[in-house]
């Protein structure tokens, strides 16, 4: 393999100012319509051939991609370090997530890995899950292993297939896997508090944990099902079943009260809480994109949804509903995965990030302002 350090990761690209909006004409200035810019910054590349996972931590970009992760500086998207386990068998890094100092990835050999960031800002790997103790612990007594194909048992604490998907909240780490099912882990000491075994039907695609601890699983069967955790075990509260594909991505406004869900039927649903409706109904849907969806974000009142059409599509919700703002364009394959950050500005400015099967990083800035005035439209003539 070729050494990645060997060539420059950066391969810088402006593109012209660009706007859209969601309606032809202006409305009046008691209704202001959101207008958006946005444009293309430059690309990011990893010697990989794909894109799995992309995630901000720390004024730090983590981009997964086969079996390693990079890591790119958010101020001039140097790359300040990568990192792969040294087993060759652990196989594709499907996702990564964060907790304090610790720094966990999700692999295709049914293992979670943890890593911590050296004084060098190099990154170390501190555990295995599940780790050498906790199996020893359990693996002496017999109701401690289930059966995972006909012939072959595991320990309940480990996954049979790949883990698909993190998720981490108030001390606690849940994982989701190809196997069927979702499994709790304790930060502290690293060790499996409960498995969800069958929480599925067939492959868990994605979970999502909101304020008040309930936990949102997504599967290829189809379904989204809402767990409520209830002295110390889950217990299943509703399932969502309006999708007629697999589901593949969730978001979720962190106070719980509004749920984003895109699948293969090339759909995102929208999902309110609503307690007297078993906690979530449908309330509209999101039609637009040519193919399925593959990833979904939400930040600053903002939706962003990639998918296997090659396109982001930005939404923004207005007293009408939600509308597509615009469509950002360029990646040659799926866009697998976003991440995005606030530049806290008065105006909805946020940089985003679109990972694609393609092995490219695109680097987006968006503004998004619900007043459209004569000075701005300047300032994009002057750009």
């Amino acid at each position: 393999m070729e050494d990645f350090h060997s060539w420059n990761p950066i391969s810088v690209s402006k593109s012209t100012f660009s706007e859209e909006t969601s309606s032809s004409s202006l409305e009046s200035n008691e209704n202001p319509k959101p207008f958006i810019f946005h444009c293309y910054i430059t690309s990011l590349r990893t010697l990989a051939s794909q894109i799995s996972c992309l995630a901000v931590h720390e004024n730090s970009l983590y981009a997964t991609s086969v079996n390693e992760i990079s890591v790119f500086s958010l101020t001039n998207y140097a790359l300040i370090d990568t990192f792969s386990c040294s087993d060759s068998a652990s196989g594709l890094v499907k996702f990564i997530a964060f907790s304090d100092r610790k720094i966990f990835t999700a692999h295709q050999d049914c293992k979670i890995r943890v890593w911590q960031v050296t004084t060098s800002k190099k990154h170390c790997l501190i555990a295995t899950l599940p780790t050498f103790k906790d199996r020893l612990g359990r693996c002496m007594l017999a109701k401690n292993y289930v059966q995972v194909r006909r012939h072959k048992q595991k320990l309940w604490i480990e996954h049979s297939d790949t883990v698909s998907c993190l998720a981490v909240d108030n001390g606690l780490m849940y994982s989701a896997s190809w196997d069927k099912s979702f499994k709790t882990w304790k930060i502290s000491n690293m060790n499996c508090l409960e498995s969800m075994k069958n929480a599925h039907f067939d492959a868990v695609n994605a979970i999502v944990v909101s304020l008040d601890g309930l936990i949102y699983t997504a599967s290829a069967d189809g379904h989204i099902k809402v767990w409520e955790r209830v002295q110390k075990t889950h217990k299943l509260l509703t399932i969502l079943d309006k999708h007629t594909s697999s589901v593949n991505a969730l978001a979720l406004k962190r106070d719980g009260s509004v749920l984003f869900s895109g699948g293969g039927d090339q759909i995102i649903f929208v999902w309110e809480r609503e307690v007297s409706a078993n906690y979530m109904v449908l309330k509209r849907s999101l039609a637009g994109h040519g193919g399925a969806i593959l990833c979904l974000i939400y930040v600053n009142n903002t939706i962003l949804s990639g998918s296997s059409d090659k396109t982001i599509r930005i939404w923004q919700e207005s007293k009408a509903g939600y509308c597509c703002l615009g469509i950002l364009e360029g990646h040659s394959k799926p866009i697998k995965s976003i991440a995005a950050v606030s530049d806290g500005d008065l105006d909805e400015n946020l940089s985003v990030f679109s990972g694609s099967l393609d092995g490219e990083i695109r680097v987006w800035n968006i503004t998004i302002s619900t007043v459209f005035t004569e000075s701005a439209i300047t300032s994009s003539d002057r750009d």
